[in-house]
């Protein structure tokens, strides 16, 4: 055995132990479990949960960069459920809160098999609970800390176009940095993108819309405005994310617009950590497109 080794039924002991007395989780009330592959899932306001990751790659350092989690809700792991309605519903049952964190609970024990010491995750936050720093945020916390993961390895990715308060979530963000958390902000350039907007809240990373990859491939316009855009990202002092690549016309112009951040389809689709290696390489297609660009 490892020293990281603990038999199975000791290990989920503890941490239901930890959970319930420190951090104001019952793993029995949401039915966290841990499944024979080491994965964990939940049921939950009658729905199963399940954690899925889809990998971010920098192409420059030619290695993966992170992942970003997505919460996969279906009826008995045989119908699938829309993330949006899960949500929804848990909001209208006055269970929102509960629903967010064992939804992050859920993503943190899962994310634990793919990374050891590396890599960041990208945690969505739902719009509602943004400003739920001091009292959600704070248990979130202890939940990183239980299980290793310090904040500094964690994104919050905070989509631009429900952003309403800007000053409110200005302070929000502000809480998250000085508790070590990494900010992004999604869904950049599409109909709602304010670059004003960039320059107060300083984020770490921008991701744009998933819609102008799409749109280069189409408009030679839109390919010589990547460029420009990216640029402008960079000017700020972020890090561009181009999302969507669903192709390797996509990712071509992805690598000639000047970053080096890309999440995709066509680099890999989200799915469950035990169908990702422990450690993975760059993929053979954005070595060859490294390759032609140096």
């Amino acid at each position: 055995m490892t020293k990281h080794s603990v038999p199975t039924s000791i290990a989920i002991e503890q941490l239901k132990a930890q959970l319930r007395e420190s951090l104001y989780l019952d793993l029995d009330e949401y039915g966290l479990e841990e499944q024979s592959s080491g994965e964990f899932n939940s049921s939950f306001l009658g729905l199963q949960l399940n954690s899925a990751f889809q990998p971010i790659y920098d192409s420059e350092a030619g290695d993966l960069f992170g992942h970003e989690a997505f919460i996969r809700p279906s009826l008995g792991g045989q119908q699938a459920i829309n993330p949006e309605f899960a949500f929804s519903f848990a909001g209208q049952v006055g269970k929102l809160v509960k629903f967010d964190r064992v939804v992050r609970t859920l993503h943190v024990l899962n994310f634990r098999q793919i990374y050891a010491e590396n890599g960041l995750l990208f945690l969505n936050v739902h719009p509602n609970l943004l400003m739920s720093v001091n009292a959600h945020g704070k248990v979130f916390e202890r939940i990183l800390h239980a299980n290793s993961v310090p904040t500094h390895r964690v994104v919050i990715e905070i989509q631009e176009s429900v952003v309403e308060h800007e000053h409110q979530l200005a302070d929000a963000i502000e809480n998250y940095k000085e508790r070590g958390y990494r900010i992004a902000i999604g869904n950049f350039g599409s109909k709602h993108s304010h670059l004003e907007r960039l320059w107060k809240l300083a984020p770490e990373f921008v991701k744009l819309d998933i819609g102008l990859i799409k749109e280069a491939e189409r408009n030679t316009r839109m390919r010589k405005i990547l460029p420009r855009l990216i640029q402008l990202i960079h000017d700020i002092g972020a890090q561009p994310v181009i999302t969507g690549i669903e192709s390797q016309t996509g990712l071509d112009i992805a690598v000639e617009s000047g970053t080096t951040l890309l999440q995709g389809y066509f680099l890999g689709r989200p799915v469950t950590a035990k169908e990702l290696q422990p450690t993975q390489a760059l993929k053979p297609s954005l070595q060859l497109n490294k390759r032609a660009a140096a």
